[in-house]
């Protein structure tokens, strides 16, 4: 068998990969949205300059750049870097990177960093196997996941990273990612003669929801299925991109879809729900995802219901969750259900106005202390004696007390109206004085 060079398989390596995996970003600069996370002068766009960086945990959606900047990371760093997935490795992998890793700061003084990806799939043992080479300094860890990690993951792994919240990306940041791919000569498809219509990116872009990885899948698809015309040049139009992603466009313009959503929203917080549901069911015609709208359901029911009836975002996040379960066409059902109920629901936005009225308080108090009798006993000198506190219990359930600072003793955040279960918490507040 001939012996092929080493450069021409990881150039066959290169030819077969997807267009997204060819696509990804391979230095800071190409690197698409989270402006926030790694914009010029952010702390980790600095800890990544200086090769600082400490353990941390990348959270976010699908496609949102998570391993991308994992990747820049490793391509920037003097460091050196090994890569595992929950999915397939266990404790004997951990315990193999880490004693490597050791031996590698010994002999060298190199630092290792370990990327885990999905590492809300572990468990608490295969977490706790990399706890003490973290807090050793052996390894720096990076964690990539979808999961919220405060939730799916152990907290004593959380407790020793920095936790970094990825958003979706731009409509405008897929374009610009789908752009680049196809005039891009060496790693894109600007050496197949191929034309994409405005349109088509658009299309692509919003249909996507955020994900670049979806997007170039799309675009790689239809760029590989559509014949080219007489003069050679393979044309992506709107058509193409609809079915590529499967998802048809929007029969509205752009101001349109947005104000068929606010129109949505506002006949929820208006008590129409036979206008609710018209708004969202043009809109799912029309192509809009429907989690759209179940998210919609699910803020409101806290936003403009809130506690004028506490059921509601129950109520909202089974009719979301019973919608992922079944899916089109029938899963909207029990969105409709939810819509229903939280557009006939009492309302009140005074959750909203407790939470902004808190959050003013803390921006505006800088310093406050704890009342001595709120304090935790447990931890403190000897000399500092924490006593004074009233067991509600030992009082039928409620005795008046100061929970609030000093600075803050006669603030009130939440004022109940008269509407629905808000009478009840208002009368129940009444007796109190």
């Amino acid at each position: 068998m001939e012996q092929m060079d080493i450069f021409d398989l990881q150039n066959n390596e290169q030819r077969v990969a997807p267009l997204a995996e060819r696509m990804r970003p391979r230095t800071l600069d190409e690197f698409l949205g989270q402006s926030k996370i790694v914009g010029e002068g952010s702390l980790l766009r600095r800890a990544i300059a200086a090769d600082k960086l400490g353990s941390c945990i990348f959270f976010g959606p699908p496609g949102s750049g998570k391993t991308t900047l994992a990747n820049i990371i490793a391509s920037t760093t003097n460091a050196h870097f090994v890569k595992l997935n929950a999915v397939t490795s266990g404790v004997a992998d951990a315990k193999k990177v880490i004693e490597e890793a050791k031996d590698r700061l010994r002999m060298y003084g190199k630092r290792t960093y370990l990327l885990l990806d999905e590492c809300h799939r572990w468990n608490k043992a295969q977490s706790d196997s990399v706890l003490q080479a973290i807090e050793q300094g052996y390894i720096i860890f990076i964690g990539s996941t979808t999961e919220n990690p405060f939730v799916s993951m152990t907290r004593a792994i959380v407790s020793r990273c920095r936790v970094f919240s990825f958003s979706r990306l731009s409509d405008k940041d897929i374009e610009v990612g789908l752009r680049r791919a196809v005039a891009d000569k060496e790693r894109g498809l600007g050496d197949m003669n191929i034309e994409v219509s405005d349109k088509a990116i658009a299309h692509i872009a919003w249909a996507s929801g955020g994900d670049l990885r979806t997007a170039l899948n799309a675009l790689e698809l239809a760029a590989l299925t559509t014949h080219a015309g007489e003069d050679g040049v393979i044309r992506v139009t709107e058509v193409e991109a609809e079915q590529s992603i499967q998802q048809k466009s929007l029969s509205v313009t752009e101001d349109m879809y947005y104000d068929m959503i606010s129109a949505f929203i506002k006949s929820m917080r208006g008590s129409d729900s036979s206008a609710a549901l018209y708004w969202a069911e043009r809109l799912i015609e029309a192509g809009c995802d429907p989690l759209l709208i179940g998210r919609r359901i699910m803020i409101h029911a806290c936003e403009d219901v809130g506690m004028a009836d506490p059921n509601a975002i129950v109520v909202a996040q089974s009719c979301v969750a019973a919608f992922e379960r079944i899916g089109l066409p029938e899963g909207r059902i029990p969105l409709a259900e939810g819509i229903i109920y939280v557009s006939e629901a009492p309302k009140s936005n005074k959750v909203v106005e407790a939470l902004y009225a808190a959050e003013h308080a803390v921006k505006t108090v800088k310093h406050e202390s704890v009342p001595i009798y709120l304090r935790d006993p447990n931890y403190k000198p000897d000399d500092e004696v924490v006593k004074g506190y009233k067991y509600p219990h030992d009082y039928g359930g409620w005795v008046q007390q100061q929970y609030l600072p000093d600075e803050l003793k006669d603030a009130k955040f939440y004022v109940p109206t008269e509407n629905g279960f808000e009478k009840v918490i208002k009368e129940r507040q009444e007796k109190r004085k």
